[in-house]
């Protein structure tokens, strides 16, 4: 993305990024994080049900379909909606990273409207690590992978420790995703949401 703030350009000493050992292997899907999730989850009716695979290196692609409950103008997307779809792209990113983070600053390009109905396929990768911040840019496309771009973004994300969840969230959710009996699942509860 061109133009981003100074707070999203990497500082000279930040390293490449490293695909976990254990992260998905490239092609697989990654699934939800947190079935509640509004952006990835199947128990939103009106959510975004984003389906994001893994990619070679340390990015990913996603995909989602515009549906009549995202519009904010008569049959567009809401640009809300529409970040929505993009933080939760980058925030997966951290998956392959095997690392709890959440966004500190998303920075969004809206390049053109997105009809009801279009589906945005989204491409996005880490491209940089600088102690606890994680540099990431992703692109959301119509009509393909190669189709034209219509919203773009640059975010900044910073790990943290499951225990930021555990004092910010409501008590009633954060008890029913410690209590899951699937270790892997708890764990990816906690990983990119705020």
């Amino acid at each position: 993305m061109s133009g981003s703030s100074a707070s999203l350009q990497p500082p000279a000493d930040a390293v490449e990024p490293v695909r976990h050992p254990d992260a998905p292997a490239p092609g697989e899907l990654l699934g939800a994080h947190y079935g509640a999730c509004f952006g990835c989850g199947g128990e939103q009716p009106h959510g975004l049900h984003l389906q994001a695979r893994a990619g070679e290196g340390v990015s990913i692609t996603a995909e989602f379909t515009v549906q009549p409950a995202h519009q904010g103008a008569p049959g567009l997307a809401h640009g809300g909606v529409l970040a929505t779809a993009l933080d939760e792209t980058l925030g997966s990113l951290n998956w392959l990273l095997r690392t709890i983070a959440v966004t500190g600053r998303l920075e969004t390009d809206f390049v053109r409207p997105v009809p009801v109905g279009a589906t945005l396929y989204l491409e996005a990768e880490v491209t940089a690590v600088a102690g606890r911040k994680i540099y990431s840019t992703a692109t959301g496309r119509l009509d393909g992978p190669d189709g034209p771009v219509a919203v773009r973004a640059d975010a900044l994300f910073v790990e943290v420790k499951v225990d930021h969840f555990v004092e910010h969230g409501r008590e009633t959710e954060i008890k029913a995703a410690m209590s899951d009996p699937d270790q892997a699942r708890r764990a990816r509860a906690f990983e990119v949401n705020p």
